[in-house]
């Protein structure tokens, strides 16, 4: 992974778009994180994976690609592959799942498709159950930007769409359940 980190450097930063967010009454996008000056631009003093990583398609590809492949990554080890199941498996309690669902539930950002994945790994979502056409086993992520990570076991599969538009309303949300919907109609098997 070449592009991926806390911050992006400044001699990469114009290769970052804006961060968008939708007005709903003229139906324009309004900038609400500038690549220049904006939140990835400096380090932060608090790093979190879960909320500061920038990184690029290539990089997702390449990272989940290599949790597909039982943590490898060509022919260099990155994980080991029992570390792999660990971070790919179901590890909330059942009053953990309970709580999860009825938030994802009153969560417009999270109510469509994807968001309701069922359970939780290391660091990313893991689907629990089969609520559209994603299989069980499925794992990966969306993010507040518009942005939806996830890789397939089953299919051997990984999909990628960064938009760059918050979810601050539903049609962001719906976009990303139009993408999966799309990839896994297209499977021709």
């Amino acid at each position: 992974m070449k592009d991926a980190g806390f911050h992006v450097p400044a001699d990469k930063i114009d290769r970052l778009p804006p961060g968008y967010v939708p007005d709903p009454q003229p139906g324009e996008f309004i900038v609400w994180d500038d690549a220049k000056g904006g939140r990835y631009s400096q380090p932060r003093e608090f790093q979190s994976a879960a909320n500061d990583v920038a990184s690029t398609v290539d990089d997702y590809h390449a990272y989940f690609r290599m949790l597909l492949n039982g943590g490898m990554h060509g022919s260099e080890r990155i994980l080991s592959r029992p570390a792999v199941q660990l971070m790919t498996s179901n590890c909330l309690t059942p009053a953990q799942e309970a709580a999860r669902t009825a938030l994802a539930g009153n969560n417009v950002r999270v109510s469509f498709g994807q968001g309701q994945q069922g359970g939780w790994g290391f660091g990313m979502a893991v689907r629990t159950y089969r609520g559209d056409y994603a299989p069980i086993g499925q794992f990966g992520w969306d993010g507040g930007t518009g942005t939806t990570v996830y890789a397939d076991p089953a299919n051997q599969l990984t999909g990628v769409l960064l938009t760059q538009v918050g979810l601050s309303v539903p049609d962001p949300a719906r976009l990303i359940q139009d993408f999966w919907t799309t990839l896994y109609q297209a499977i021709d098997d």
